[in-house]
C-alpha cells in the first residue's frame, strides 16, 4: 500500500514531536536551543494552517480572513510560501493585535486579542513544537488546553477529592488572568526549557505587539498574552505550572495539608479536609506576590460541601454531596449542569428561534437548533443531567411552537399526521435531549 504525501508529512512532524517529548522527559533540565529552523518546514506550516482553519476566527488588523486567503490568486500554497520565506530570512514581524469584546454571562464584556491569520499560523507552528516539550513538565492537576485532557477529567478529580472527605474548598477567581501575566516572569518560565534566542525573540514580539482598538490610539502592550492568540493557552499554562509545582512542594499545601489542587487554565479549586486560614493566606501571598496576579476577592469563595445545600460550581457543573434515599448514611457526589449553564442554553435557544430568523426555512432553523443541542448535551450529559435536560426540552418545544406561530398571521397548522404540537415538533425533526443519546 502506497504512502501518500500527506501521510508522510504527518508522520514527519509527529516523529519530531515524539523526539522532542522523549528528550524533554529524559532530561528534565535540558534547554532546547535548535528549534527555530523547524518553523520554516513545509509540513509544519501546512499542519499549522489546518489548526488555524479548524479554530476559525475573524480577521485581524489587516482584515484578511481565512476565506480571503483561500480565494486569493496565490491560494493557501502561496500564502504559506510567503510565511516560509519570511521565517527563513528572519524578516517576519507580527502585526498589532486587534481588540474586540464579547459578552460574558454576568453582562460584562471580555476583551479578546485577535492576531492576523498569518500571525496565528506562525504561532500554531511554534505551538506544535513547544507543546510536547512542556507537556513533560506539566503536572496531573492541570487539565485545561492540554492534549488528551478535558474538563470532564477535572470534574472527576474534584469528585474524587470529595469522596475522600476533602469537602472544604477554596474556589479561586483570578482577575483578568490572560491580560495581566507579567512578561518578564513569563519569559523566565519559558527560558527554563527554551534556549533558542530566535524563538524567545519571536515570543517576546507576540507578547509586546501593540493593541489596536477601533476609535482609540494604538496602545503598547506590557502585560498579558492576548486571548485569541493560538499560543496563548500554552503560555498561560507554562506560567501557572510553577504555581502547581510550588503547591506540591515540600512547603506547599499539597504536602503540608494533603490538599488537592484541580486547575483548568486560570480556574482552580483547592480542596482539603481542613482548609485553614493559613492555606488561603498562602495562596493569596503566592498568587499576588510571587506571580504578580490579582485574586478577585468578590468571586473567590471558601465553602464546606459537607454543609446542607452547599455546592461548588466549576466548568459549568454544579457539584454537591447527596445522600442515597434508601440508605441515608451512604453519600455520593452529584454533578449536574449549573443554573448559569441552563440559563445560557436558554439564551442560545431563544436567539436561534427569535423573530429575526423568521425568514429562514424551518428545516434550516431546526438544523441549527439540533447542532447546538447536541453539542450542549454532549458536554453536559455527564453525571445526573436528566432534570436539566427535561427543562431544556420543555423550553425548546415552547420556543419552537412560538416560532412556528409567528411565521403566519393565521398561525402555523399541524400536519394531518400530528394530533398534538409535541408530535408536530418531533415530526419537524427537533431532537429531545436524553442521557442515553451520549452513552
Amino acid at each position: 500500500m502506497e504512502t501518500t504525501t500527506e501521510q508522510r508529512e504527518i508522520s514527519g512532524i509527529a516523529s519530531l514531536r515524539e523526539k522532542l517529548g522523549q528528550k524533554a522527559k529524559r532530561e528534565p533540565k535540558f534547554r532546547f536551543y535548535t528549534l527555530y529552523g523547524h518553523l520554516s518546514k513545509d509540513d509544519l506550516l501546512q499542519e499549522a494552517w489546518k489548526i488555524v482553519k479548524r479554530n476559525g476566527g475573524s480577521a485581524g488588523i489587516d482584515n484578511v480572513s481565512i476565506m480571503d486567503i483561500e480565494r486569493s490568486s496565490a491560494g493557501i500554497a502561496g500564502f504559506l510560501k510567503g510565511i516560509q520565506e519570511e521565517v527563513r530570512d528572519k524578516t517576519y514581524h507580527p502585526k498589532p493585535v486587534k481588540r474586540v469584546y464579547i459578552p460574558k454571562s454576568d453582562g460584562k464584556l471580555r476583551p479578546l486579542g485577535i492576531p492576523t491569520v498569518k500571525d496565528r499560523v506562525v504561532q500554531a507552528a511554534l505551538l506544535y513544537i513547544m507543546e510536547p516539550i512542556f507537556e513533560q513538565d506539566f503536572l496531573d492537576c492541570s487539565f485545561g488546553f492540554r492534549p488528551e485532557r478535558s474538563a470532564h477529567q477535572a470534574i472527576d478529580a474534584i469528585k474524587g477529592a470529595i469522596c475522600e472527605g476533602k469537602t472544604q474548598v477554596y474556589d479561586a477567581d483570578l482577575k483578568g488572568y490572560f491580560d495581566s501575566i507579567p512578561h518578564d516572569k513569563l519569559m523566565k518560565a519559558v527560558e527554563r526549557r527554551i534556549a533558542d534566542q530566535h524563538v524567545l525573540k519571536l515570543i517576546r514580539k507576540w507578547l509586546t505587539a501593540p493593541i489596536w482598538e477601533e476609535g482609540k490610539p494604538m496602545s503598547p502592550n506590557d502585560r498579558g498574552t492576548p486571548q485569541g492568540g493560538v499560543i496563548s493557552p500554552l503560555l498561560a499554562n507554562i506560567y501557572l505550572h510553577w504555581f502547581d509545582k510550588i503547591f506540591h512542594g515540600t512547603q506547599g499545601p499539597g504536602t503540608m495539608a494533603k490538599a488537592v489542587l484541580v486547575r483548568y487554565a486560570d480556574d482552580f479549586v483547592i480542596m482539603a479536609k481542613y482548609l485553614t486560614k493559613r492555606i488561603a493566606a498562602w495562596v493569596e501571598e503566592e498568587i499576588e506576590g510571587r506571580f504578580g496576579l490579582t485574586i478577585n476577592r468578590e468571586k473567590t469563595k471558601i465553602k464546606d460541601l459537607a454543609g446542607p445545600k452547599e455546592c461548588l460550581d466549576f466548568l459549568g457543573f454544579t457539584m454537591r454531596k447527596e445522600s442515597v434515599k434508601s440508605a441515608p448514611w451512604r453519600q455520593y457526589c452529584k454533578e449536574q449542569p449549573s443554573k448559569k449553564s441552563l440559563n445560557r442554553a436558554r439564551e442560545e435557544v431563544r436567539g436561534i428561534t427569535s423573530p429575526k430568523n423568521g425568514y429562514k426555512p424551518i428545516k434550516d432553523v431546526v438544523k441549527t437548533l439540533n447542532q447546538y443541542l447536541r453539542g450542549w448535551g454532549q458536554y453536559f450529559h455527564k453525571g445526573y443531567p436528566s432534570k436539566t435536560f427535561s427543562a431544556i426540552n420543555a423550553y425548546v418545544d415552547e420556543r419552537v411552537y412560538r416560532f412556528l406561530q409567528r411565521r403566519s398571521q393565521r398561525g402555523c397548522k399541524k400536519s394531518p399526521d400530528s394530533n398534538t404540537w409535541y408530535r408536530e415538533i418531533r415530526r419537524l425533526g427537533v431532537i429531545q435531549l436524553t442521557k442515553r443519546m451520549f452513552t
